[in-house]
């Protein structure tokens, strides 16, 4: 029987054809020159504030260049402070303020297509009607205390809804710059207000 002969080949020792690189050089000079997170997620919160401020002060004349920006964040707080308090007062309605927030956001957003000359993106609308919640967290929370079903509630309830009306419809004017259209575009926002109102009383 014959004895075979070993193999003398370079099976275990192939030829390197990748050089592989520090992580220094992969990742940049040095992490110190990497933007901070909150800064590459798109969160700032001196806009936030800025636009908060806007909401809070009807009269407060709003600046386009902000408002134009696709910030998310604000208005998912507020959705959620919202049922927060529906939920404090009894009520479990936080399927009904997403439900309700995505189907106004839609039809804003259409709705605004068709009236401007420049177009709008849906996250736009969506962070502008988001933002102008806010009043009617206010509201939600005033009836965890009392009850507004009677003459004083039917007031504040109504002074709220054009308070948040008058927000949205102050911002997307300065936003989208649809001068003396401001009314027209209040009326379908104190619609979508209203719906939410309504979730408040009952």
């Amino acid at each position: 029987m014959m004895q075979q002969q070993p193999y003398t080949g370079q099976i275990y020792q192939p030829t390197q054809t990748y050089t592989p690189t520090s992580a220094q050089s992969f990742y940049g000079s040095n992490f110190e020159d990497e933007p901070p997170l909150l800064e590459e997620l798109g969160i700032n919160f001196d806009h936030i504030w800025q636009k908060t401020l806007t909401v809070l002060h009807p009269l407060k004349v709003a600046d386009g260049s902000i408002m134009n920006e696709t910030d998310l964040a604000g208005p998912m707080v507020f959705c959620l402070a919202f049922g927060a308090t529906l939920l404090l007062a009894g009520k479990i309605q936080f399927g009904y303020v997403y439900g309700i927030s995505a189907i106004g956001c839609l039809g804003m957003f259409c709705l605004l297509n068709l009236m401007s000359m420049t177009g709008v993106s849906f996250g736009c609308v969506a962070s502008v009607l988001g933002y102008c919640l806010l009043p009617m967290i206010l509201l939600s929370t005033f009836a965890i205390v009392f009850s507004l079903q009677g003459m004083m509630g039917i007031i504040l309830t109504a002074g709220i809804i054009g308070w948040c009306s008058f927000s949205a419809s102050k911002i997307f004017i300065s936003a989208l710059a649809m001068e003396g259209q401001q009314l027209l575009v209040a009326y379908p926002c104190a619609l979508l207000y209203g719906v939410f109102a309504l979730i408040s009383i009952f």
